[in-house]
């Protein structure tokens, strides 16, 4: 089974291209803040405009992180500080509740491990199909129940 990935695609490209845009506005602003003048701006003042703006693309390139990538072995859960490798047999029940900010994954162990890469807040229905798939695949790779494989 090859790996396929599910990832809040909307999410990821507004983000990034809201990255993208404020890393150049603030480039720009560095580059055109006037050298002469009763203040003028100095490299320092230039460099932190570009900083502020490469910053904020780094904060945004980080909240579009988290995904959820499956193959044949289990799956690998990337939310926004952590990554965790779960085998299938691992893997209890895969929930996207009305209300649900983001797929949970009931563990066989009894705890609960969100998959912040299946999102409906942007588009519900992309993330339907991304639950419904994740669960047909833990369903047949084996969910963790005793007897079921």
């Amino acid at each position: 089974m090859p790996a396929v990935t599910f990832r809040p695609t909307r999410t990821r490209a507004v983000l990034l291209t809201a990255g993208g845009v404020a890393f150049g506005m603030f480039t720009l602003i560095a580059v055109l803040l006037p050298a002469d003048g009763a203040r003028p701006w100095g490299t320092g003042d230039r460099l932190a405009f570009a900083g502020t703006g490469a910053l904020i693309l780094a904060v945004l390139a980080w909240l579009s992180r988290p995904k959820v990538v499956v193959d044949a072995e289990g799956i690998t859960v990337v939310n926004l500080v952590t990554r965790r490798r779960l085998a299938w047999a691992e893997i209890v029940r895969v929930n996207l509740r009305p209300g649900d900010a983001w797929v949970h994954l009931d563990l066989a162990d009894g705890t609960s491990l969100a998959a912040m890469g299946i999102q409906p807040g942007v588009g519900r229905e992309q993330a339907l199909r991304d639950a419904r798939a994740l669960r047909a695949l833990a369903e047949e790779h084996g969910t963790g129940q005793p007897g079921r494989r």
